[in-house]
């Protein structure tokens, strides 16, 4: 009796391992048949991020963001929620869960900014209240950037180079709207006008990454990366050793 039930178990558990085998090599070949979302992303992501840079630089006299509502809203954002969603049905969960992060962070920086909604009326303008919300509010996202800078290790330099100027960006950023908050305005420029220039490296990155993405899929030669994956491997292999 025993002898049946231990019989049919090993049954049992041959038939998951087989199912999952199964589930494994359907959805591998279907991972290598879908385009690769990246481009769209770090397109959307980089030209959006250099023009909301530009104007936190003030260059040509511009540092109004309102315009940029469009780029915010539904270029960046859309474009990074879309390509999220491709990246959960190719199985990679860091690429799905930044480019949602990133996509989300945009499309509610943009709606801020925008006058139907009265997010600055609520505030009664432009206070040193509302200045403080928005310090708490790019505060809190360059801490979560700092998870996506140490995960990015494990992938190549250019990607850590990209969160990390981004996270620079955040925390100078935050900086900014605190010190105005506190009525020290010349502070505050020049801490946005260095926020700004990291945000702006950060989207140059970005373009280098489209490049990168785009000469890999159409062109004969590769724009290097700074690959990391290898070392860490090698280091895994080796403690698993020890």
């Amino acid at each position: 009796m025993s002898y049946s039930k231990s019989a049919s178990s090993m049954t049992k558990s041959d038939e998951d391992i087989a199912e999952r085998e199964r589930t494994e090599i359907r959805y591998g070949s279907l991972s290598q048949r879908l385009a690769n979302p990246s481009p769209l992303a770090m397109g959307g992501f980089a030209t959006t991020l250099l023009t909301v840079s530009l104007a936190m630089m003030g260059f040509r006299g511009v540092s109004t963001q309102t315009l940029f509502v469009a780029d915010l809203c539904l270029v960046a954002c859309v474009a990074l929620l879309i390509s999220a969603q491709w990246e959960m049905v190719r199985g990679n969960t860091f690429s799905y869960t930044v480019l949602s992060a990133f996509g989300l962070f945009y499309g509610g920086y943009g709606a801020i900014m925008i006058p139907a909604l009265g997010i600055i009326d609520a505030y009664g303008g432009y206070t040193p209240e509302y200045y403080n919300a928005m310090g708490f509010f790019v505060l809190i996202w360059a801490v979560l950037n700092i998870f996506f800078l140490i995960a990015s290790v494990s992938f190549n330099i250019v990607y850590m180079c990209i969160f990390l100027t981004v996270e620079l960006c955040f925390a100078l950023d935050a900086s900014s709207y605190f010190a105005r908050a506190d009525g020290k305005l010349d502070i505050s420029v020049g801490l946005q006008k260095a926020a700004g220039v990291f945000g702006f490296l950060a989207g140059l990155l970005g373009l280098y990454t489209v490049a990168h993405y785009l000469c890999d899929d159409v062109l004969p030669f590769d724009v290097p990366m700074g690959d990391t994956s290898s070392i860490l491997k090698r280091f895994r292999t080796r403690k698993n050793r020890e």
